[in-house]
């Protein structure tokens, strides 16, 4: 069997500070030992029901947190930024299963430890089809265009809540609670990796009884982007098929899932391009 893991940072246990999460804080390294724990933890419980092949998509940042050297021959790792659906490249109907680790509340959540969807800089909100989407939501989406069931998510109390309402077949494992964007309350890290060891043996005793389905959704696909500010819109109008709803937000049409998540990564980094235009112009 064939398993896809994507793992984020920011809903693993422990990790509730800019200075995890960004390359140039202090405690990163403490990040990235977590991480990569939880990936181990991860593959050796697939691994014992049957998964000889697993794909892990790190997916933070830069995308290049986890340890390559600790990882188990019958590892895949994925790594480096930019590529084509970031979080979830390589996908497709080749495998059994995915799990998406360490995963956050959407945008804009309430009292949701380190939130944002795709970018904190250059997304103020997704809508896909009119649903308000999250970065599981996408990512799911995704999975389930190539008929791939998302059997278990990890993270915040608060993507949980999201997670059992979209994909309530889903195997939901609870890895800390948040307090406010930037604290949390976390359980000793042992127990947190325990609940998820448990909670991927739960998750794949339900998929072979049956109990996991792909997510889809409609198409085409609609996809509406808020922006920080309106100059990041212009540029976005450069793209062809771009509909202007206001000042910050743009909307799309594109043919699937796949198109779409193209359209929102070309409209992130073209503003990101644009931020680095103007702060090259400063030093001259």
């Amino acid at each position: 069997m064939k398993a896809y893991v994507s793992v984020d940072m920011e809903g693993l246990p422990g990790i509730v500070s800019p200075l995890h999460i960004s390359p140039k804080g202090f405690l990163h390294e403490e990040a990235r030992k977590i991480m990569t724990k939880a990936v181990l933890i991860v593959v050796d419980e697939l691994s014992k029901h049957g998964f000889d092949e697993v794909y892990v998509a790190d997916s933070h940042w830069y995308m290049a947190n986890v340890m390559y050297e600790d990882l188990p021959e019958n590892v895949f790792l994925i790594r480096g930024i930019p590529r084509p659906y970031s979080m979830v490249y390589g996908i497709d109907e080749s495998f059994d299963a995915a799990l998406f680790i360490g995963y956050h509340a959407r945008v804009g959540s309430r009292n949701a430890v380190l939130e944002h969807t795709f970018s904190s800089t250059y997304v103020r909100e997704i809508k896909v089809n009119g649903v308000e989407a999250s970065e599981y939501y996408l990512n799911a989406l995704v999975a389930g265009h190539y008929n791939v069931p998302v059997i278990l998510v990890a993270g915040d109390d608060k993507l949980g809540e999201e997670v059992k309402q979209r994909t309530p077949w889903t195997k939901y494992v609870e890895l800390k609670k948040s307090i406010t964007r930037y604290a949390a309350i976390n359980p000793n890290l042992n127990i947190a990796l325990k609940k998820l060891r448990n909670g991927i043996k739960e998750a794949v005793n339900d998929l072979r009884e049956g109990k996991m389905k792909p997510l889809r959704t409609k198409e085409p696909v609609e996809i509406e982007i808020t922006l920080p500010n309106s100059g990041y819109a212009d540029i976005a109008e450069y793209i062809p098929g771009t509909m202007r709803v206001n000042g910050c937000t743009v909307r799309y049409v594109a043919k699937n899932i796949i198109e779409a998540y193209k359209y929102l990564q070309a409209i992130v980094y073209m503003s990101s391009a644009l931020d680095t235009l103007y702060s090259t112009l400063l030093k001259w």
